[in-house]
């Protein structure tokens, strides 16, 4: 039998959950952050506003992150929920999702149009969980590395439902119009997730799906503003 010295105690708290993980408390994490930040630029901030409030923060949560790296013994050994609810094995000493998760929006906010980035951020809050979580637990059909059929199905369903819940409440276009320019903004966002790139998508989601959704909306007729 094996000992180690005290030293290596703090690798108790260390975190062990890999992607195939539910980690249901870090996917509520992720859909309570993209939810509240998209409906507070909905209905409470201006878009200057926004990007001053939430610069701060991204700059807090790239900050807070680094500390937790630093100081990964102490995270493990006073504070383990953090590794066990919110941090996979992999990032325990490089920067944890919410990081490109922080840059992601503050950027998506700073380049497309106001209703762009609403759907944008909604899909990485709502479908990026959701999908995981159906993928894992209901997953059978696999169609790409660590995609199944139907993660992808339920990521593609909620981006067409908050693109056509975002466009019917800010913009005059009719319905047809807003169907077909919401089914368009799923199929081209599912299929951005669906890519085998060596980038995370907390990073890649929503800067996609904004630009995505700003073409779609110019070639469908749907003004953003």
């Amino acid at each position: 039998m094996t000992t180690h010295p005290p030293a290596e105690a703090p690798a108790d708290g260390a975190p062990s959950a890999t992607r195939q993980d539910p980690q249901l408390g870090r996917r509520l994490f992720h859909l309570v952050n993209g939810v509240a930040i998209a409906t507070a630029y909905a209905l409470l901030f201006t878009h200057d506003q926004v990007v001053q409030i939430f610069g701060a923060i991204a700059c807090t949560i790239y900050i807070v992150d680094r500390i937790r790296i630093a100081y990964s013994e102490a995270v493990a050994r006073h504070a383990p929920w953090v590794n066990h609810t919110l941090v996979r094995a992999e990032e325990q000493m490089r920067e944890a999702a919410m990081t490109p998760f922080a840059i992601a929006v503050l950027l998506t906010i700073l380049a497309v149009p106001k209703l762009a980035a609403l759907i944008a951020i909604y899909t990485l809050g709502i479908a990026d969980p959701l999908a995981a979580v159906v993928g894992i637990r209901f997953g059978r059909r696999r169609i790409a590395h660590n995609r199944s059929l139907e993660g992808s199905l339920a990521f593609f369903a909620a981006t067409l439902t908050i693109a056509a819940l975002v466009l019917r409440w800010g913009t005059a276009a009719s319905m047809p119009t807003i169907a077909g320019a919401s089914t368009a903004i799923g199929i081209a966002a599912a299929g951005c997730e669906l890519l085998p790139l060596r980038i995370e998508d907390n990073l890649t989601i929503p800067i996609f799906v904004g630009f995505a959704t700003w073409a779609i909306t110019a070639l469908c007729g749907v003004p953003l503003s």
